[in-house]
């Protein structure tokens, strides 16, 4: 084994958590070399394809490598065998890879945060809902179609959303909330106080960035931006980008606001 010449650390935030509107993934955007910001904009949370997205923590390089190879080993799959690998069969082939490497010096801890579509259901509600409408216009029957599928993943246990978590050393766990790198502390302090299953998107995808924002406040590894993925039984979707420079300017304006808020009522209290 060919050991690196001088130590590498490793720092950031990613997250990702399930609720009754789909899985939501999100994750920093700065890549850090020891003391230094080797790049404020890189991408931590990869598309496999549309019903699974990964966020990465350890060596930037490792990370790339092992998504590259597991979007072509489910690629290959779904040839050979005409439909998508499962998101748990995807977690099991991915921690059997990697465990031939435990005790080396590879860095990877994957997310995997996606929907699991059961294809039998799906086929036997679509065919139901095809003979029940067919007299109805496109625009309806293509709604009540939506409708039957989202109810049949609903139903099946064999899909849904899932969430799980493999690293390096082949360990594989599932659960309903992640949070892996150096800010995963403070992000879940952020999650254990806010998180429910009745969550609205909205309120989803606050929590998320706010989770990730006072990681990179208190997280020298993390920072710059956050990146957010929603998954749901249609797939994934990406919100735009954001600064987080300005949630922090944001927060300190909320925080003035209450300081004078209070002040107010104690000279009213006073006088």
């Amino acid at each position: 084994m060919v050991h690196r010449p001088f130590p590498l650390s490793h720092g950031t935030t990613t997250l990702g958590f399930i609720f009754q509107g789909g899985v939501i993934a999100a994750a920093d955007t700065r890549a850090s070399a020891g003391g230094l910001v080797a790049c404020p904009a890189v991408h931590k949370i990869t598309p496999i394809h549309s019903h699974l997205v990964v966020t990465s923590s350890g060596s930037g390089a490792d990370c790339m490598l092992w998504e590259r190879i597991l979007g072509r080993e489910l690629r290959l799959y779904q040839l050979r065998h005409g439909h998508r690998l499962s998101i748990r069969g995807t977690a099991k082939l991915l921690s059997f890879m990697l465990h031939p490497f435990k005790g080396t010096e590879l860095c990877v801890a994957l997310t995997l945060c996606g929907w699991d579509k059961d294809t039998g259901n799906v086929n036997c509600a679509m065919m139901s809902e095809d003979s029940s409408f067919a007299a109805d216009d496109s625009s309806l029957a293509v709604a009540s179609r939506q409708d039957v599928t989202s109810r049949a993943h609903s139903t099946s246990p064999n899909s849904g959303p899932r969430l799980i978590y493999v690293c390096s050393d082949g360990a594989r766990l599932q659960g309903n909330v992640f949070s892996v790198g150096s800010g995963s502390p403070y992000a879940y302090g952020v999650l254990d106080g806010g998180l429910r299953w009745s969550l609205s998107k909205e309120e989803a995808v606050s929590l998320a960035r706010e989770a990730v924002f006072r990681a990179t406040h208190r997280d020298a590894y993390s920072g710059n931006n956050v990146d957010l993925f929603h998954i749901t039984a249609l797939g994934w979707s990406q919100r735009k980008r954001e600064d987080l420079r300005e949630e922090y300017y944001r927060a300190m304006e909320r925080r003035e606001k209450i300081k004078i808020r209070k002040r107010g009522t104690a000279s009213e209290d006073s006088g």
